[in-house]
């Protein structure tokens, strides 16, 4: 399963900064696209801070931060052996390398490179594909964990049965 996490990371990388490289080249000069009315747009901005650019001048900190899950995340993977966790944890490893990637190589310079965010959402906040991996992948963990459904598919005091077998299959 751990092949699958990092499978996935690497996936969402490729997307996140593929999608980040489209936005750059079509919304470079304050272009708005109109996705679903004035709900959904594309925007570009660039990012300095965390979400609603909170702690802008601080984003050495979200590099240390984006670093630190990194390690982290691929430390708890190496334990994984449940489908739901692999692809949970692979979204979370895959959102915060491609965040920690732009704060490291983007202007203005190392570890005080910006994000580039493209998606409004309502007027509200503009996020990127790695957001939306990484809440989906936080929510999806939180679900698992409320499940009760342990690292290697097992439900938590039920002595070692797995949840669902077919979610726990190595690939």
């Amino acid at each position: 399963m751990f092949l699958w996490v990092l499978g996935i990371a690497a996936m969402l990388v490729v997307v996140d900064q593929a999608t980040k490289w489209w936005a750059e080249s079509a919304l470079s000069n304050g272009e708005v696209i109109d996705v679903i009315g004035d709900w959904i747009q594309f925007r570009l901005i660039y990012n300095s801070g965390a979400a609603f650019s909170i702690g802008a001048e601080h984003t050495w900190v979200f590099a240390i931060a984006s670093a630190v899950v990194v390690v982290v995340v691929t430390w708890i993977a190496r334990r994984v052996r449940s489908r739901p966790w692999a692809v949970s944890l692979g979204l979370v490893l895959g959102g915060a390398t491609t965040h920690l990637l732009d704060r490291l190589l983007r202007e203005p310079g190392f570890a005080r490179g910006r994000v580039v965010d493209f998606i409004d959402y309502f007027d509200l906040f503009i996020g990127n594909v790695a957001d939306i991996a990484l809440v989906g992948g936080i929510a999806w963990a939180a679900l698992l964990h409320l499940r009760g459904i342990e690292l290697d598919g097992t439900r938590a005091g039920e002595g070692g049965e797995a949840a669902d077998t077919a979610d726990t299959a190595e690939s």
